[in-house]
């Protein structure tokens, strides 16, 4: 019985590492799964500013379900500020630099994510 269950193991295991090159993840998904793990503890699950370290914070964090105000900053703003953190466009210190942590075609795909939750495109930037 053991033996069974191990050699099925091992034939998912392989089975899934053959098809990881197959399998593709769309920007937004990535983008969701990267936003969940990097940014939802200050802004929320939902993006809107509400995370569990809210209560601990001087500054609040953005609401990036805010519509016009996510709407007055251009892509580029919150590329920077994600990969450079809040000092890069004179915000919040709290907010941590990214760069050394995610690639910038994740970082781009956390910027779409950003937009999916203002449900708005991207302003003339500030």
């Amino acid at each position: 019985m053991k033996k069974a269950i191990t050699r099925n193991l091992i034939v998912t295991a392989l089975g899934l590492f053959v098809l990881g090159g197959q399998i593709t993840v769309s920007a937004e998904e990535t983008g969701e799964a990267l936003y969940k793990t990097y940014c939802s503890q200050c802004h929320g699950i939902k993006g809107d500013g509400m995370g569990v370290n809210v209560r601990d914070m001087a500054v609040q964090p953005r609401d990036h379900t805010d519509r016009v105000a996510m709407s007055s900053r251009s892509d580029a703003d919150l590329f920077k500020v994600v990969k450079e953190g809040g000092q890069a466009i004179s915000k919040s210190v709290l907010m941590p630099a990214w760069a050394g942590a995610i690639s910038d075609d994740e970082i781009n795909s956390l910027v779409k994510h950003m937009r999916v939750l203002c449900q708005c495109q991207h302003g003339s930037g500030s």
